[in-house]
């Protein structure tokens, strides 16, 4: 048994990159010692902002040797009609090291093929762990890698020293003219310079005696302890903030909390004017009293010790004082006029290149929240309420605060509009259109909030998409996925009954500047292809099964609401006996079905009495299904479609529903078809797994 260590040094990583690329190197390792069959325990990646580190335990001193069979060419094309080994055979047999006679026939894919069996030796890990490493470091993905000197490499940062040791003894390798060795490098200010390591046993320890936590989850742990201690001290509480503790964690090699304060006349200002430039600008901890309200204080996490805390105190003090007083001046100037003030400012302020302004975005948000009330026959006090948000949605765009605080967009719209004296729907649709703005976020909650955000979103996808630049695997600069998906959420929250079609529709004839006639259909599909992904993430996300999924949006999309009961009622009835009847007789008849052409039913040509009977049945569950539909639902649809089982496996035991008469066959092939199309009301069954 043995233990790696690798450590890479580096300038300041950002703090948004190191779970990623930690991540990655669990992974990457991992996955390559099992393709070398190097067995080992278990592997854990640590860092901190100047270190990657990797440490793998109960490492195997080699892999393990197998038995490989690799295979050849056929049996008649390696032996000639006497029995002797032809060219080819001779030739497979040297290019894999073996003797001809070493060679064993065995039967593949239903024909017998010549393999040469192998005994592949192990490979000694401290030979393949060097080459492995470098692989891995050459290959880690960075959102923005940059370049150093006269290197073509890139990383994160510039990587400054590489530690490479199995045990206590050094695997050397060079990457970007710096050569894998056993020394490392302390706290920038605390620690030393020259580190040398003993192995990977006694990694942590020993950079813990120069100040460097290197376990992301110990130090974040302890940057939280001192947090709330700290918190605690001055009666009062920080809440939990996973994102920004998170991000603190990777700012920082050796925690120290401190608690700093400001001016309490900075309170008059809107909360979130106060919290914005303390949390996203200066990495600090809002507090609160233990009611709740927001304090005049703040705590942040210094990356050192305690040594003049006072100093560094001040330090936070002054910055943060600066921007609140910037915060301050911006919520005095902008509340000088009405919001609606600097809507014509809109006009100068670029939405896309191709797409024109903010002024026109606007306007064409306005129509379209127009049209969405208009489909949804909203009341008009409602209406009213989301065309005015519309109108104002992006005012704050152009106000001094938010062009400072880009965080603070529809936030500080919706303070200025109640400050103008608008609606408070108004305001509070203004703040709401934006929603969800992140993952796990809430879906606008008012009803003008939910229209405007629709309008928006759909817009930039509409618009996105006609000029041509659509999302792909790894790039998507305007976050369409995002907003596609906030849009489906959206509409389902509210349970909006909208025809996803004739929404698109309406979306891209707003665009007609920059597409023409011909294209709207092909860019109209590519939309729609774009929506249903989408719908498929939540409905995966809501637990249902792959084909559960398949069957609800198989028959139509276009009203998310519909899929939604679809797949939830198919989820519900999977185990129902009803449902497992309806199945069997559906599996059959769609079957047949498909070898029809027209599918008119002619009730002269039947004579059978099970056939009369079967088309009795049908025209009876066929008058009876949109009034069931309304009084039981789906699930009630089911049940009243399984009710043509017996009289289904009747007409199949009765007749050939493929009968020479061509009349006959068509009806009765037409006669099935009928009932495979009322199934589909409740999805496409045939895309049922058993």
């Amino acid at each position: 048994m043995a233990e790696y260590l690798l450590e890479i040094g580096t300038e300041e990583i950002p703090a948004k990159f190191m779970a990623g690329a930690l991540k990655q190197m669990e992974e990457t390792a991992g996955k390559a010692l099992l393709e070398k069959h190097i067995a080992f325990e278990s592997i854990k990646a640590m860092g901190t902002p100047r270190r990657l580190a990797l440490i793998i335990w109960g490492l195997r001193e080699k892999g393990e040797d197998l038995t490989e069979e690799v295979r050849g060419p056929s049996k008649k094309a390696a032996f000639d009609a006497a029995g002797n080994p032809t060219k080819a055979v001779l030739g497979f047999a040297k290019g894999q090291g073996v003797e001809p006679a070493d060679l064993i026939i065995k039967e593949a894919a239903g024909n017998e093929y010549v393999f040469a069996v192998r005994q592949v030796k192990g490979q000694a890990t401290a030979a393949v762990l060097p080459d492995m490493m470098l692989t891995m470091i050459q290959n880690l993905y960075f959102p923005k890698p940059m370049r150093w000197g006269d290197l073509e490499f890139r990383f994160a940062r510039p990587i400054r020293w590489i530690v490479s040791m199995l045990n206590d003894q050094v695997l050397p390798f060079e990457l970007a003219g710096v050569r894998a060795g056993n020394r490392t490098r302390g706290h920038r200010f605390l620690g030393s310079e020259d580190v040398v390591l003993s192995g990977a046993s006694q990694y942590e320890s020993e950079l813990e005696a120069q100040y460097v936590m290197v376990d992301p989850v110990r130090r974040q742990a302890e940057a939280w302890r001192q947090i709330q201690a700290v918190a605690e001290a001055n009666q009062s509480v920080v809440e939990p903030d996973e994102e920004l503790i998170e991000e603190v964690t990777y700012l920082i090699e050796w925690p120290t909390a401190l608690m700093g304060s400001f001016k309490e006349t900075y309170l008059e200002i809107p909360e979130e004017v106060v919290i914005t430039p303390m949390r996203e600008h200066q990495r600090y901890f809002p507090v609160r009293d233990p009611q709740g309200k927001l304090m005049n204080r703040f705590v942040t996490v210094r990356n050192g010790g305690s040594r003049c805390l006072d100093v560094v105190q001040a330090g936070n003090e002054k910055v943060l004082a600066a921007r609140l007083a910037d915060a301050r001046f911006f919520w005095d100037e902008d509340r000088k006029q009405p919001l609606e003030a600097g809507l014509h400012r809109l006009d100068k302020v670029v939405f896309q290149e191709r797409l024109g302004t903010i002024g026109y975005k606007v306007a064409r948000i306005e129509g379209l929240t127009a049209y969405l009330a208009d489909a949804l026959a909203v009341p008009d006090e409602i209406k009213a309420d989301a065309l005015r948000a519309a109108h104002l949605a992006k005012a704050d765009l152009v106000t001094n605060m938010v062009c400072e605080f880009t965080e603070l967009q529809g936030i500080m719209g919706r303070y200025y509009a109640l400050e103008s004296g608008e609606r408070p729907a108004v305001a509070q649709a203004i703040l709401e259109h934006y929603q969800p703005r992140f993952a796990g976020d809430s879906p606008a909650p008012s009803q003008p909030g939910a229209l405007v955000a629709i309008a928006d979103k759909l817009d930039s996808i509409a618009g996105i998409f006609a000029i041509g630049i659509e999302p792909t695997g790894s790039q998507d600069p305007y976050a369409l996925r995002r907003a596609a998906m906030g849009i489906c959420q959206t509409i389902l929250a509210r349970e909006l009954e909208i025809d996803m079609d004739k929404l698109i529709s309406k979306a891209l004839d707003l665009y007609g500047f920059v597409m023409d006639k011909d294209s709207k259909p092909v860019i109209a599909a590519k939309i729609k292809e774009f929506f249903a992904a989408r719908l498929r993430n939540i409905l995966s996300e809501m637990g249902h099964r792959y084909d559960v999924v398949d069957a609800a949006m198989a028959v139509d999309w276009q009203l998310l609401q519909a899929v939604v009961r679809r797949a939830e009622a198919l989820t519900e009835l999977r185990e129902d006996t009803h449902f497992a009847r309806l199945l069997a007789v559906f599996t059959r008849a769609n079957n047949l079905a498909k070898k029809g052409g027209s599918w008119i039913i002619d009730p002269s040509v039947l004579t059978e009495p099970c056939e009369k009977e079967l088309y009795a049945a049908v025209m009876q569950v066929r008058e009876s299904l949109e009034k069931t539909h309304q009084a039981a639902g789906l699930q009630g649809v089911i049940r009243l479609l399984s009710g043509l089982a017996e009289p289904i496996n009747a007409f199949f035991d009765g007749v050939m529903v493929m009968a020479e008469d061509e009349a006959l066959r068509t009806s009765r092939l037409a006669l099935l078809h009928a009932v495979v199309d009322m199934s589909r009301t409740v999805g496409d069954l045939s895309k049922l797994c058993d």
